[in-house]
C-alpha cells in the first residue's frame, strides 16, 4: 500500500511550505493523481485525513484531482487519451485507442503533484 508513503510525503510538503510562509492555518489543498501512479484516491484520501490530526492541515479541505492518461502514437500519431487495459491494476497497459498499438509516448497520467495550498496567515503589522 504506496498511498501511506505518498501521503505522509505530501502531508510533509504542505506543512513544509506552510511553515515556510508562515501559516497560522491551512485552509485548503489540492493534489493531482495520475491514473498511472496506481494510487487509489479514496484510500489516499483517507489516510491523509488520519495523517493531518493535530498538524496546521486538520480541518482542512482536501481535494483530490484524478488526471486521465493520454498519449501520443508514435505508429499512427494519435494525440489524445489512452485506452488503458483496467485487467489487472497493478500493471496498467495503455495502447493507443486508434490503432491499438502499445508504441506511445505517455503524455499525461503520471503525475502525483500538490498543485495548491491555500493558507491563512495572521495580519502583518
Amino acid at each position: 500500500m504506496h498511498e501511506l508513503s505518498m501521503a505522509d510525503a505530501m502531508v510533509k510538503t504542505v506543512l513544509d511550505v506552510a511553515e515556510k510562509n508562515n501559516a497560522t492555518e491551512v485552509i485548503e489543498v489540492t493534489i493531482e493523481i495520475g491514473k498511472l501512479t496506481m494510487l487509489n484516491p479514496e484510500q489516499l484520501k483517507f489516510l491523509l485525513d488520519v495523517i493531518v490530526e493535530n498538524t496546521l492541515l486538520e480541518g482542512a479541505k482536501i481535494n483530490i484531482e484524478e488526471i486521465p492518461v493520454e498519449l501520443n502514437c508514435n505508429i499512427c500519431e494519435y494525440k489524445g487519451l489512452a485506452d488503458m487495459d483496467d485487467s489487472d491494476h497493478y500493471l496498467a497497459i495503455v495502447k493507443c485507442p486508434k490503432c491499438g498499438e502499445r508504441n506511445v509516448e505517455i503524455t499525461t497520467g503520471r503525475e502525483c503533484n500538490v498543485k495548491n495550498i491555500k493558507i491563512e496567515k495572521e495580519e502583518e503589522v
